[in-house]
């Protein structure tokens, strides 16, 4: 088994976000996770990511606070414990329209190397 422990998670950049930092939990450089990876993403109040596509599906997470996810011009908001499935391709914005932080796991497929 391999543990990553919140303290001893390392930031990553991620392109496109302001206002918002990223922990790598699972994968990468963090584990030895082959197939997925895991992160933990703190939106400031006004944080979010610019309206853009990935070739990889994505699944976020909120655990705490709410962000808004817009897709085809739809916005969503997502609070704790609420979920969303983004498909490959399919672009998407989010922002925290809030005073308070939001906190948002995002699990993704790793990249083929």
């Amino acid at each position: 088994m391999d543990v990553t422990r919140i303290n001893d998670a390392k930031p990553y950049e991620a392109a496109k976000h302001w206002d918002m930092t990223a922990l790598r939990l699972q994968g990468l450089e963090a584990s030895p996770t082959k197939k997925v990876t895991l992160g933990l993403s703190y939106f400031l109040p006004g944080g979010g990511a610019e309206k853009s596509a990935s070739p990889l599906e994505r699944v976020y997470v909120v655990v705490d606070g709410e962000v808004t996810v817009t897709v085809g011009g739809k916005e969503t908001k997502l609070g704790p414990l609420d979920s969303c499935h983004i498909p490959p391709g399919e672009e998407r914005a989010i922002v925290n329209k809030t005073n308070r932080v939001a906190t948002m796991l995002v699990v993704m497929p790793a990249p083929e190397k």
